[in-house]
């Protein structure tokens, strides 16, 4: 029996798609408070010219300036795909309290593949982790994607 995804995975889905289709590769983020999405972000355009221009880092400056504060303690942060080490080091500095991400990525993540940022001894911030979640639906968006660029 399938069940549906929780709101939050299911609207950074949607965004990631949007993106997709605009060209840009399709990883969303939306940040949560008290069960609101208060700030979303999408991988940003290849032609802005910006490496840090990822969706985590794009919610978070956004739920950042929504709260009118830099710790973000008591939100969470929905991704459709593993952070990478700059975004898992961005949701240890915003005091994100939970990650919840989509689809692995053993390439370039940090979280549960390579760095490994939050099991560190030197992490001073741990999220609790729940990965997984559309697991299924973000790897079809990102290999479709990349996919169409080989052809």
């Amino acid at each position: 029996m399938a069940f549906p995804l929780p709101e939050p995975m299911a609207h950074a889905l949607r965004l990631a798609t949007a993106a997709g289709r605009a060209g840009a590769v399709p990883i969303a983020a939306v940040i949560v408070k008290n069960g609101d999405i208060i700030a979303a972000g999408v991988n940003a355009a290849p032609g802005g010219h910006d490496p840090t221009a990822h969706a985590e880092i794009i919610a978070i400056r956004s739920a950042a300036a929504t709260l009118g504060q830099d710790k973000l303690e008591g939100c969470d942060i929905w991704v459709t795909l593993e952070p990478c080490a700059m975004c898992a080091g961005a949701i240890i500095h915003a005091r994100l309290a939970r990650l919840y991400y989509g689809a692995d990525d053993p390439k370039g993540g940090a979280v549960e593949h390579g760095a490994r940022l939050f099991a560190q001894p030197n992490c001073n911030h741990r999220p609790e982790i729940y990965g997984g979640i559309g697991a299924k639906q973000a790897g079809a968006l990102l290999r479709k994607f990349f996919a169409d660029r080989r052809t």
